[in-house]
């Protein structure tokens, strides 16, 4: 397997090519993520969210799947899709889904991802 990690401090990914894949493709996805001039993933915070934006030329918004689970952020390209793209980012706080949002214009696609607030379960003990 092709792996390439960002070199962003708080963003942690991996993006991979199949095995199964033809070679054409392989080539074609290790320039596209390791270019000297390109950024295939830019990455800002602020106090309630994260802000990925991933260029993703030739891909229709019905072509993607993105996944959510706590802190890591799966994207992934649908069956039939004019190019492959999977890849994983591991935020450094958890994601509230319900008011996440993606949007996918002109090949570029913005995630705003809501940072989730810690909710605190500690119970007072009463001391006898």
């Amino acid at each position: 397997m092709f792996f390439a990690t960002t070199t962003h401090p708080h963003l942690h990914g991996r993006t991979y090519a199949n095995t199964g894949r033809t070679l054409e493709r392989f080539m074609d996805d290790a320039l596209r993520t390791s270019g000297s001039n390109t950024r295939p993933v830019t990455y800002a915070q602020d106090e309630t969210s994260f802000t990925l934006t991933l260029d993703m030329p030739g891909i229709g918004k019905d072509q993607l799947a993105i996944a959510i689970e706590g802190a890591v952020v799966r994207i992934s390209s649908k069956e039939g899709a004019a190019r492959r793209y999977n890849a994983a980012y591991e935020l450094p706080l958890e994601i509230d889904t319900a008011t996440s949002e993606a949007k996918l214009e002109n090949g570029v696609l913005t995630l705003k991802l809501v940072k989730k607030v810690p909710v605190s379960n500690a119970a007072e003990l009463t001391i006898q």
